[in-house]
């Protein structure tokens, strides 16, 4: 996926000088290619992460288009207030890029890891919040982003777990993604990012149940989120992120509304890591490794 952001800011950028690339001292391999096209139009804010939004906002007050990068525990975690207050509040275009979401940063400990993002931004006003799975995602995510429309946070998780899509998907805005067809009216799967592949696991070990991305957090269709919730009992949620207030919550609320199933969240408890450690032993550390899941599920079902 970042092979994909890379190249996707390196050509609107040939394309449109006006978009600048910020960063706080991070991603230096990731931004070779643009550094040696367009020295001009990058700037490294060095390890001052807030002041680096507040340029961005200056710069987008002036004309300009910029891309804020950073780990994900900085942007947006380090940067809330002026991500809320210099860039939302006045309603300025920029585009936040989180890098290494979840505990895809497991061996660094709980200060490089983010696990309360989506949480955290979708109580913000005006922000759109896209959470992709895969590079055909990513791609579909960067055209949204680099429209510079409305302020845009894009949360890049763990990036080498392979394809879903066979081809980029083309949905509007805020339309969850059919991934797996199922006959089963039983439960469905919902999921974004890092877990959508280890929903499609659960779904084959689970017969005849439907699968469906959640690219898109914020906006997101109510409207297919109710129709979804009225033709299955359960709707199983997965996220490498807290279940307090990450998309489990969000599809908790929309379906408490009309529909009459039954939400269950499955992502990190509200808690920390306890330990560093692989990707993989985190992912187990937290019960959101396949074999983990299927015993959670199963506990819910019976």
């Amino acid at each position: 996926m970042r092979s994909i952001f890379s190249r996707a800011i390196v050509d609107a950028a040939r394309a449109d000088s006006k978009i600048l690339m910020l960063t706080g001292d991070h991603g230096y391999a990731l931004f070779d290619e643009f550094r040696r096209l367009l020295p001009d139009q990058f700037i490294n804010a060095g390890v001052a992460e807030q002041n680096m939004v507040g340029v961005a906002a200056g710069l987008a007050k002036a004309g300009f288009k910029p891309i804020v990068y950073g780990l994900n525990a900085f942007v947006p975690i380090r940067v809330l207030e002026q991500i809320k207050l210099d860039v939302c509040y006045e309603g300025l275009a920029v585009t936040f890029i989180g890098d290494g979401a979840g505990v895809v940063y497991s061996s660094l400990g709980s200060s490089h890891q983010s696990t309360e993002d989506i949480a955290i931004l979708r109580a913000i006003p005006g922000i759109r919040v896209l959470s992709p799975c895969d590079p055909f995602e990513m791609e579909y995510a960067m055209r949204h982003a680099l429209r510079f429309d409305a302020p845009l946070y894009l949360r890049m998780g763990k990036s080498d777990l392979g394809a879903v899509h066979e081809t980029v998907p083309d949905v509007p805005l805020g339309d969850l993604i059919s991934v797996k067809e199922g006959t089963s009216r039983r439960f469905a799967f919902f999921a974004t990012g890092s877990m959508v592949q280890t929903a499609i696991a659960l779904a084959h070990h689970f017969n005849d149940s439907s699968v469906w991305s959640v690219p898109s957090i914020k906006p997101i269709n109510r409207a297919q989120i109710y129709g979804i919730a009225k033709e299955v009992e359960d709707i199983f949620v997965l996220e490498e992120h807290t279940t307090e207030g990450g998309v489990g919550g969000l599809i908790a609320e929309i379906v408490s509304e009309t529909a009459q199933a039954r939400v269950i969240r499955l992502g990190i408890e509200d808690r920390f890591s306890a330990k560093c450690g692989s990707y993989n032993y985190l992912l187990q550390e937290h019960g959101i490794d396949l074999p983990a899941l299927i015993s959670r599920v199963t506990e819910k079902i019976l």
